[in-house]
């Protein structure tokens, strides 16, 4: 008789037990997922059949599986499914041989016809038409040659000629970089992380750079200087100040740097030499697999945000680079490839939203981009075929578009410049994936408008774009731009939680942008105690924001004030705002959720209620409700519904860059390029006491010190079991003249109020507070 199978119950942070009874399948085959049977050393066996009895014709069995997820390497005919899984257990210490435990639960799914069908090919057929030869990072061994002669017709081909000015040039005559130092009493410094990584990055282009360079153009100068850097960072301690555990985006660097460096200059090392780099960067390499596998989890728990990212800036090119040399680097890449089959993304889905934000989008798909193209070449596998990847150009041109400043979710590097030129790049990559138009309309106005960001620590510290334009400019097709003259007046993307309101965002004198977000993930990792909180950018300039600045994460300015809900366009009750501190399990479980999104002839509307998100603070919280009507694309209502099991305060917060004007119910922003007027136009409990000030409360003065200041209002209730808010918002081009009339008719169980502007009105019902 079979020993018994231990069936562990999901959690929030966890994966699920996947596919099931209510699974809508995004692709074919389906992922499969479950909670691993036993806390290390598992392997599995998997069945899927067309018979709830899994009779042996229509069952198949897969065996061993190393982890508790799996892939199919073919496509399933449309048809209804069951699936279940067993644990395979040594029937002797340390022994080859396994026995079965009895099968799991038995759960059933449907295949619908016309999915996109992204099967993996299974490892003993996954590697049939990789070569041996060097290099394998990017170019091709038998790519290598017709580059070389076109780059030698043509010195600007694909760029060439601007990548060796400016991204080898100034490393020819520079001395490779010293090892960072410790930091004081091995406490982390802000300041010291950030430059630690600035070497190691900067040690990267130099080896990347001049190593590329000179085996494109047989440069002997060009390939001693890149060998002398590489064989620099030989000697500097693998576990000690660029190792994973002590600075981690320094150790990715470095890794990335030994990989590039290696396959680059392979038949330019010696055979000792090789050996020196190959076995340093297996152990660097073995650091952030062990980390990303065995302390991290993510294929259990898969909301680490830099474990995720180490796939692609380590695993990837370290593995391809030592692929047949060393048996972990196919171990290792297997699971790579494996995780973004099945789990990719932990952060979006079939919408292709990313629930921690724009700019660690960007950084997540800088990386897996790049990842996705090594891979593509090497392997063949075209992870881009999967609907996510196809899809995730729109999160960024909706919900961070071009011409926008400070209008987005999350923790933002870049905050108050520009959208980052990166986005743009990344944006413009699936383009060329996808051929869509649009993505590349996104690119070339980006790169119109941030013109002078390259050398920030955001874009410096992380990526060179001469080297990213002349892969991508060799890798892929052009695209012609397609302006957003007809794009979803409101954009839904049900993955995260977010939805964008647009209007003319194809002319950014003329364009307004209305984001709101109740998101499922809550606050965890890069997200906010920001649930049902709104933004608006209008007409060239930023109204409503999310307050405050990018100091570094775990400052006190982002613990105390950026992740909290009152740094956001939200309310607090009886001063208490979401749960967003360090809890991960409570951070999840802090979530709200976008209820309904309706596009009609003459209005945008949004429900969202983000209840859930107050429970650990303000566990008498019964409903909060926030409607947003956005009517002919010229301005907004905001409905706020708020039922407390006992009588409450409630604070109505708004935040601006600009000192407002407050009178009676109104609050008027005044901008250099546009205006908002803003008005209670209902309170249940009577009037709201309106207030604002300048100040960030409880960050560090001196983390803070010599930024902009902005304003933030807030306008407070009267305490009540039962609240109901009415708040009109008017976006008004700078010297234009507009005003929006209302008026109210309260007669039955609800206050119907009607808004007119130039003659046409519209009206909104709010339910009355009992």
């Amino acid at each position: 008789m079979s020993k018994p199978l231990y069936e562990p119950q999901s959690g929030i942070l966890t994966v699920q037990y996947e596919p099931n009874e209510q699974t809508r399948l995004l692709e074919n085959p389906p992922r499969f997922t479950w909670i691993p049977a036993k806390l290390e050393h598992d392997r599995y066996a998997l069945q899927i059949s067309k018979s709830a009895d899994f009779s042996s014709e229509d069952t198949v069995t897969i065996e061993p599986i190393p982890y508790n997820f799996y892939t199919p390497d073919r496509a399933l005919p449309p048809g209804t499914y069951y699936w279940r899984y067993a644990l395979l257990e040594s029937d002797t210490p340390g022994g080859a041989g396994y026995e079965r435990t009895a099968w799991s639960r038995t759960r059933s799914f449907t295949v619908p016809e016309g999915l996109t069908e992204t099967p993996l090919p299974a490892r003993p057929e996954r590697y049939g038409g990789v070569k041996l030869t060097h290099p394998r990072l990017w170019l091709q061994a038998d790519e290598l040659e017709t580059f070389k002669s076109k780059v030698k017709m043509d010195p600007a081909y694909c760029g060439w000629d601007v990548f060796y000015e400016r991204s080898v040039k100034p490393w020819i005559d520079r001395e490779p970089i010293a090892e960072p130092k410790r930091y004081p009493d091995n406490k982390r410094v802000a300041k010291l992380w950030r430059q630690m990584y600035m070497d190691c990055q900067e040690t990267l282009y130099a080896i990347r750079h001049l190593a590329v360079a000179g085996v494109v153009l047989d440069d002997d100068k060009l390939i001693e200087r890149a060998k002398s850097w590489l064989l620099h960072v030989l000697t500097w301690e693998i576990d000690g100040t660029t190792s994973r555990d002590y600075n981690d985006e320094a150790a990715f660097r470095i890794a990335g740097a030994l990989a590039w460096g290696y396959d680059w200059l392979y038949a330019y090392l010696t055979a000792e030499e090789r050996e020196q780099v190959r076995d340093n960067l297996l152990k660097r390499t073995a650091q952030v697999a062990f980390h990303v596998i065995e302390r991290s989890k993510i294929h259990q728990v898969p909301f680490d945000s830099h474990a995720v990212r180490s796939l692609s800036s380590v695993l990837v090119p370290c593995c391809i680079a030592m692929f047949g040399e060393e048996e972990k680097a196919r171990e290792w890449l297997d699971y790579t490839l494996e995780y973004y089959a099945c789990l990719y993304s932990p952060w979006g889905g079939i919408d292709g939203g990313w629930a921690e934000g724009p700019m660690y989008w960007t950084t997540g798909m800088a990386f897996v981009t790049e990842a996705m193209n090594l891979l593509k070449k090497y392997t063949g596998i075209n992870f881009y075929e999967r609907p996510f990847f196809q899809k995730t150009g729109d999160f960024p041109l909706y919900c961070f578009s071009p011409d926008t400043i400070r209008c987005s979710f999350g923790d933002q590097s870049t905050l108050g410049d520009p959208v980052s030129l990166k986005t743009g790049f990344n944006v413009r990559q699936f383009a060329g994936v996808t051929g869509n138009g649009l993505y590349q309309w996104y690119y070339e106005r980006v790169k119109e408008t941030d013109t002078d960001s390259e050398m920030k620590f955001y874009n410096y510290g992380w990526w060179d774009f001469r080297f990213d334009d002349m892969v991508y400019r060799h890798d892929y097709p052009a695209v012609e731009p397609v302006a957003p003259t007809a794009i979803e007046k409101v954009k839904w993307f049900r993955d995260i939680g977010w939805v964008a309101f647009h209007a003319n965002m194809d002319r950014p004198q003329d364009h307004i942008m209305l984001l709101t977000k109740s998101s499922w993930y809550g606050s965890v990792s890069h997200s906010h105690g920001d649930q049902n909180g709104f933004l608006l950018h209008a007409f060239g300039e930023p109204l409503a924001i999310e307050s405050g600045h990018y100091v570094a994460f775990g400052s006190t300015m982002h613990m105390n004030w950026r992740r909290q809900t009152r740094s956001t366009n939200n309310i607090l009750i009886d001063g208490k705002g979401q749960y967003a501190g360090r809890d991960k399990t409570l951070q999840m479980a802090a979530k709200g959720v976008v209820e309904a999104v309706e596009s009609h002839a003459h209005y945008s509307y949004s429900r969202c209620n983000a209840t859930e998100a107050y429970k650990e603070n303000v566990p008498y919280l019964d409903r909060y409700v926030r409607e947003i009507y956005f009517f002919d694309q010229s301005y907004a209502v905001i409905v706020d519904q708020v039922d407390l099991s006992r009588p409450g305060r409630l604070d109505w917060l708004f935040h601006t860059p600009h000192r407002m004007n407050l009178e009676g119910q109104t609050f008027r922003v005044e901008g250099q390029k546009a205006d908002m007027d803003g008005r209670f136009v209902y309170c249940s409990s009577g009037d709201l006491a309106l207030s604002q000030t300048d100040e960030f409360a409880d960050a560090d003065p001196g983390e803070i010190e010599g930024l902009p200041r902005e304003w933030h209002l807030t306008a407070s209730a009267r305490e009540a079991r039962s609240h109901r808010i009415a708040t009109l918002l008017v976006p008004i081009r700078k010297g234009d003249s507009k005003y929006v009339s209302f008026f109210l008719d309260d007669q039955d169980h609800g206050v119907h109020i009607y808004f007119t502007e130039n003659g046409v009105t519209r009206k909104v019902e709010v339910p009355k507070a009992y």
